[in-house]
């Protein structure tokens, strides 16, 4: 059966030292043929379009949903409490405890959303989708230097239309910004090595520093694991310390990240030893890990990641399986060290946090994040070999699959109800009287401090919440609706239904300390929007803790 050819650009060819017949992939030079039919102008079009609908299908669904639990809330409420504390440096899980689970990138210029568009959840989402757009960019500036405008706007649709992408895009998490970070040095390095501009070393080296202030250690070992293989396989590890200003670029690094790591540990001892040790070895390295201070430990199988990066690289992944099969297409392992070594570069890229994470089972959907732009890119290589045929057009549409999904399933999500308290203390402020206080019994999810601006207080046990609720009669109870039986008989008779949350998980009570204002109210059906409006931290706190 014949070879699919991927053939290199001739001058990155001539660059890097001959033709590219050592690719581990080949596919035919149809990259640049003439479309039949006159449909070399209406292409980019085309894409652009589709990148467009993408783009703004993320964007206006970004305020529709609330804050969910537990990692969208948490960093979003850690951001609202840099802009009331004003305390940036080190980031608060609670007020006065430091958080030592992450570095502080995302959740800084999340808290700079805050104050641009107000304490709300579009603008807790809004970096996350403007760190998608930048990784899309590099994505288009990487392809289009290496062959062209049209296979760069390939890979940004791809890229911008994988499954992983369109839900990272939107949420309030670390991984945008990481990811940022990798894929910065990443296109660094390769234009580093292939033309002659210096910058593209010393963004190499700002790649790291982000990575390094987004998520830690992880995002450089993710950085270096592809980029050691490609260049221990395709002989080029003299040329790559030729090429980088690695002592410069050191030095750099060390400006941009040091500080930070030195202030943080001075202001809260004891950070380091639990970030590095625990985050990034005891994390993945000891199944159900109990240290975690912020959450619990999750055991999978391991090679578990394997099925997120097909999942996460939906709907591109099976027409990518198809194709090469289709094709007849063939890996050869020998010889590697010819060519430009652009596709390898790409698989390198693509598989480095699969095989990373193969052993863990401690893992998330988002760790296979930082391969979707090799991914994207040798999609790319793929699609761009059917430029001259009518299939590569229709190809295209796959990219409405999920921002189409997207919509589908956040209808269906609000009818179900959302994994947030917005609808708890919205019933709460519709129905609390003026200095009605509102506590959580056992668990305090982190959405309701975010919806509660910091007013909700905790009580772990009944005698805690009897002495909460006899100094503050009139009080508002908020549980999950299976910790109703281990409240006392006569407690839970001075407790009247106001709510439940549409999820049925969580029940909202009003302790009938004083005269009610209103009867108790039907279950939630109707939340309002989020307020922009700044609240003090509340003023009876029982406890603090790390959640």
């Amino acid at each position: 059966m014949p070879l699919i050819e991927l053939h290199a650009s001739p001058r990155l060819s001539r660059r890097m030292g001959g033709t590219n017949s050592a690719d581990v992939v080949d596919l035919p030079a149809q990259g640049h043929a003439q479309r039949p039919g006159g449909l070399g102008a209406t292409v980019p079009r085309l894409l652009y379009r589709l990148l467009v609908f993408a783009f703004l299908t993320r964007l206006l669904t970004l305020g529709l949903y609330p804050l969910t639990d537990n990692t969208e809330a948490r960093y979003a409420e850690i951001a609202r409490k840099m802009i009331e504390t004003g305390q940036w440096l080190v980031p608060q899980i609670d007020y006065g405890v430091p958080f030592w689970g992450k570095p502080p990138l995302s959740m800084w210029l999340t808290a700079i959303s805050y104050e641009l568009f107000g304490v709300n959840a579009f603008a807790a989402r809004l970096p996350s989708l403007l760190l998608g757009l930048a990784v899309c960019f590099l994505a288009y500036r990487l392809g289009a230097q290496y062959k062209g405008r049209e296979y760069g706007l390939r890979a940004s649709l791809v890229v911008a239309t994988s499954l992983l992408m369109l839900v990272s895009a939107g949420g309030v998490m670390t991984d945008p910004a990481m990811l940022l970070g990798t894929t910065l040095s990443m296109v660094g390095y390769w234009l580093a090595l292939t033309t002659s501009s210096r910058r593209w070393g010393y963004l190499f080296f700002v790649g790291l520093a982000i990575g390094l202030l987004a998520k830690g250690p992880v995002a450089t070992v993710l950085t270096l694991l592809p980029i050691g293989a490609w260049a221990v396989l395709t002989g080029r590890v003299a040329e790559s310390g030729r090429r980088l200003p690695w002592v410069r670029g050191t030095v750099l690094l060390g400006v941009l990240v040091v500080p930070w790591y030195w202030a943080a540990e001075m202001q809260s001892p004891g950070f380091l030893r639990y970030f590095i040790v625990g985050e990034h070895l005891q994390r993945f390295l000891t199944p159900g890990w109990k240290g975690d201070l912020y959450g619990v430990g999750h055991a999978y199988p391991r090679g578990t990641i394997w099925l997120y990066a097909l999942l996460g690289t939906l709907p591109w992944s099976p027409w990518l399986v198809w194709q090469l099969f289709r094709r007849g297409a063939v890996q050869p392992l020998a010889p590697l060290r010819g060519g430009d070594g652009w596709t390898l570069y790409l698989i390198c890229w693509m598989l480095a946090p699969a095989v990373f994470f193969t052993f863990s089972r401690n893992i998330l959907p988002t760790y296979f994040l930082p391969g979707l732009i090799g991914f994207g890119l040798l999609v790319a290589q793929v699609w761009q070999a059917q430029a001259a045929s009518a299939a590569a057009r229709r190809t295209g549409w796959l990219a409405l699959v999920t921002p189409s999904l997207a919509v589908v399933l956040l209808a269906a999500w609000a009818q179900s109800g959302f994994q947030s308290q917005q609808d708890i203390v919205a019933a709460y402020r519709q129905d609390s009287a003026k200095d009605g206080a509102l506590v959580y019994f056992r668990q305090r999810p982190h959405s309701a401090e975010f919806y509660s601006r910091g007013k909700a207080a905790r009580v772990d046990d009944a005698d805690a919440m009897r002495a909460y609720l006899a100094r503050l009669p009139n009080s508002y109870v908020a549980t999950e609706v299976n910790a109703l039986d281990l409240l006392p008989p006569d407690l839970r008779a001075q407790l009247d239904e106001v709510a439940v949350s549409r999820t049925g998980k969580y029940v909202l009570l009003r302790h009938l300390g004083g005269e009610p204002r209103f009867p108790a109210a039907e279950a939630v059906r109707n939340v309002p929007g989020d307020t922009n409006a700044r609240h003090p931290a509340g003023p009876h706190r029982l406890r603090t803790s790390r959640e």
